[in-house]
């Protein structure tokens, strides 16, 4: 049996589509043999149901988790249990003894205020989801994909590039291609509906506008605070990313973006928001 944990500082993140570690456990008679973190480069455009199905993962262990990506997990066979917080290997523990019990679906997509506030999730009011807990699969969020491909589990080449020519990601690279469930929200907006229209064997370049990929920056998400509110952060440094806590308790990851004597600010902002990004894609497989 194989437990994964959405991962990041020895505790569970709360962000499942944001989520650029796991912690992997190897179980067996109910007791934990071995573990590891895998990184998935930071590419919130991976699909990650696909991508625990290819690793075998029998149970994700996560924080926020919506509808669309919790469909795909079961599309992938893996069965979720979401609303985890803390320790990411007390939660493991707990769920070996039955102590920890899934939410299911915990990304409210009606209430904007929650999730600007409490950041719990990355729902745009124009855009629909931009990559937050949800993996970009809310119902009824943003526009509708459409094309022959959408519901079939695809599998796809790609290479991903800034306008600098700068390359973030490749398939190719890893020798493997990218298997996701099209439509499903597993992948960002413009790549997934690219996909949705391809045929087999194609290859074609897509260049994504910011709303098209993590949405554009948002000016609400850098926070700045005294550094007498956050005991500690007279260590931190520009640059370096750390976690904050919302007000239920929840953490969300940010980036120290400037600092002074006495204040310190904060970029909760993915760190692919406000990029254009292009695409190489070629459809290999469709079933």
């Amino acid at each position: 049996m194989k437990i994964a944990v959405t991962y990041d500082n020895g505790t569970v993140f709360q962000h499942f589509g944001k989520t650029q570690f796991f912690k992997i456990y190897d179980i067996e008679n109910g007791t934990v043999t071995d573990s590891t973190v895998i990184d998935n480069s930071g590419l919130g455009h991976e699909a990650l149901a696909g991508l625990l199905a290819d690793k075998a993962i029998d149970v994700l262990i996560c924080g926020g988790m919506g509808p669309g990506a919790q469909a795909a997990l079961a599309e992938a066979g893996v069965e979720v249990v979401a609303g985890a917080s803390g320790d990411a290997d007390a939660a493991v523990a707990a769920y070996l003894k039955g102590e920890l019990v899934s939410t299911g679906v915990n990304c409210d997509h009606d209430d904007h205020e929650h999730h600007e506030e409490e950041q719990a999730c990355g729902c745009g009011e124009e855009g629909g989801c931009e990559g937050g807990c949800c993996g970009g699969g809310c119902a009824g969020c943003g526009p509708q994909i459409e094309g022959k491909n959408v519901g079939k589990t695809v599998r796809v080449h790609y290479r991903g590039t800034f306008n600098d020519g700068t390359q973030f990601d490749s398939s190719y690279d890893r020798g493997e291609p990218l298997e996701f469930i099209c439509g499903a929200g597993m992948m960002i907006f413009g790549f997934d509906a690219a996909v949705a229209k391809m045929d087999v064997g194609q290859i074609i370049d897509v260049h994504l506008m910011p709303e098209e990929a993590y949405g554009p920056k948002d000016p609400n998400q850098v926070i700045k605070l005294l550094q007498a509110q956050l005991p500690g952060s007279e260590g931190l440094e520009v640059g370096e990313r750390v976690y904050l806590e919302d007000n239920m308790g929840r953490q969300f990851g940010v980036t120290v973006v400037d600092k002074t004597d006495t204040e310190i600010t904060f970029d909760a902002n993915h760190e692919m928001a406000g990029k254009e990004l292009n695409f190489r894609i070629e459809l290999v497989e469709v079933n």
